[in-house]
């Protein structure tokens, strides 16, 4: 399934449907009252979160909606039926915007919470309606009211509880695959991952978190180069960060300042995101059989109060105290933001 985490979509409630202008013609009846039905209400279209939806590929194909209109009223007093409501379904997570305003609608994180967007038209009244004592004979109707309408974008921020951060071919999706069932694409090469992936990651009964491989990130990804917003936007809802660092980076760039690189597009993108908890995890540490290397770059990131853990995605060392180091926090994180919202 392609991941779309962007759509703009145009929606369109139902008109009312008019009012009847009607009068009763029945037997013995020769001069009978009217008797012009009401329209029926146009169709609303409301959003709702549904969880088990991961991605807003149905609105790439589909950008134009529209509810039913009601029906038109009808002599005997008859109501026209009303349009039917429409509910969209979208991933949780998923932000509405007004697409000419940017103004924010709602941010759907709630699984089955809805959101009205468009209100359909209310149908217009028939003739009997306009009875009175000098109007006895009323030959109006009303017209039904159009439906509301607006263009929307809808951005899909995935709600995961820690991030995981690094250089493109740094080793995330090979530690992804290796503490979850996600399978992720795995290559030796820059920006094998081009969409972010979630994994469940499961410590005890009862424990477990989800961990979000994203897009690797280059110089200016706050600025939207590379992978850039795309990448960046689905750091925003996690709670911890784990930061993967490639001690052996094949271009011979020096670890340390990747590291710094990183964290400086993290900052620009939002200052808040710096501030998050965030785990230092040395990969590749296999390629150095004597550990020097690693050694001196824990101790480096260490001394700028970094909890530091040396690892190997490929052959597994190290991932074990890593990942419920990362649980830990992320309960601790859950605990915190509760205690905060009470």
């Amino acid at each position: 399934m392609k991941f779309i985490d962007e759509a703009k979509v145009y929606v369109k409630a139902g008109t009312g449907g008019s009012g009847c202008i009607s009068f009763r013609r029945e037997k013995c009846v020769p001069k009978g009252g009217p008797d012009g039905g009401d329209g029926g209400r146009g169709g609303s279209i409301s959003l709702e979160a549904d969880s088990r939806l991961k991605t807003l590929l149905d609105y790439h194909f589909r950008p134009h909606i529209k509810a039913d209109r009601g029906q038109h009223g009808s002599g005997s007093n008859c109501t026209g039926a009303s349009g039917k409501d429409l509910i969209l379904k979208v991933p949780p997570g998923t932000v509405v915007k007004d697409f000419e305003t940017g103004e924010i609608i709602a941010d759907l994180v709630e699984t089955g919470k809805q959101l009205l967007i468009v209100k359909g038209g209310k149908g217009g009244r028939g003739n009997a309606r306009f009875v009175s004592s000098t109007h006895q004979s009323p030959r109006e109707a009303e017209d039904g009211v159009v439906g509301e309408e607006r263009t929307l974008l809808l951005e899909l921020k995935l709600l995961a509880d820690a991030g995981l951060v690094g250089l493109p071919n740094a080793g995330k999706s090979t530690l992804l695959s290796r503490v979850s069932k996600a399978k992720p694409k795995i290559a030796d090469y820059p920006f094998t991952t081009l969409n972010p992936i979630l994994g469940q990651v499961y410590l005890d009964v009862g424990r477990s978190f989800v961990l979000a491989d994203l897009p690797g990130l280059i110089e200016n990804a706050h600025k939207g180069v590379g992978l850039g917003h795309e990448f960046l936007k689905h750091i925003e809802r996690t709670k911890v960060t784990l930061h993967m660092v490639d001690v052996n980076p094949l271009d011979g760039s020096d670890p340390i300042a990747n590291f710094e690189s990183i964290n400086r597009e993290l900052e620009l993108y939002d200052p808040e995101l710096i501030k998050r908890p965030q785990i230092v995890a040395l990969n590749k540490i296999d390629t150095f059989p004597d550990k020097r290397v690693p050694n001196k770059i824990k101790k480096e990131l260490e001394s700028r109060g970094y909890r530091v853990f040396e690892i190997s995605a490929l052959t597994g060392e190290g991932l074990k105290p890593l990942i419920y180091t990362l649980g830990d926090l992320v309960e601790s994180e859950i605990v915190d933001s509760q205690k905060e919202k009470a």
